[in-house]
């Protein structure tokens, strides 16, 4: 890994470290059950975002960062509208795992894919992956159409992996490993 640029930028979102600042805009979409109802976390309590924020900020602090909790903010006004993440989880296999929520008054309008697509180009192209993969919830559509959509294949469909408020449910795996991601932009 080199140098870390942030925050990344795409024509309508910019993508930045958490600040403390941030935590009611966070609790606000974290505290919407219709935003949660596919997440292992949430809806949250008041206890549950502040907890987020400090964990967010202690991963900055790290000095050998592998966790980058980012605000999705729009270009434009600088308005928090969600979260994305990606976490170093093979560091031998140079592998990670990415995901992202956003506020429900912000779906449907390709911001999701762009913070996504962000995300995985900030991946390969800065911390030197060779691998990516995201979860969803088999019936979270939207998320496995935004997933497809940056250019992630699913590759397994586990049953019953996932334990979300008392319910057994099966999620989809999805990656994208670098070498396609670079086909991808070539032919872009």
């Amino acid at each position: 890994m080199g140098d870390i640029f942030l925050p990344l930028r795409t024509e309508r979102l910019v993508l930045r470290d958490f600040v403390e600042r941030d935590w009611s805009a966070v609790h606000e979409y974290g505290s919407d059950p219709d935003v949660v109802t596919f997440m292992p976390w949430g809806p949250n309590s008041e206890e549950d975002t502040r907890a987020f924020i400090e964990s967010a900020l202690a991963s900055q602090r790290e000095e050998s960062r592998d966790k980058f909790e980012l605000a999705v903010t729009l270009a434009d006004s600088g308005r928090l509208i969600g979260g994305c993440g990606i976490r170093v989880s093979a560091p031998s296999d140079r592998g990670a795992d990415m995901g992202y929520c956003l506020r429900r008054d912000h779906w449907g309008l390709g911001l999701g894919t762009g913070a996504s697509r962000a995300i995985v180009r900030f991946g390969f192209e800065q911390l030197g992956l060779h691998r990516i993969i995201a979860t969803c919830d088999v019936e979270n559509r939207a998320s496995a159409r935004v997933l497809e959509k940056i250019g992630m294949r699913r590759e397994a469909h586990f049953r019953a992996d996932s334990a979300i408020r008392g319910e057994w449910r099966d999620s989809y795996l999805y990656a994208i490993l670098e070498d396609e991601w670079r086909a991808q932009r070539g032919n872009r």
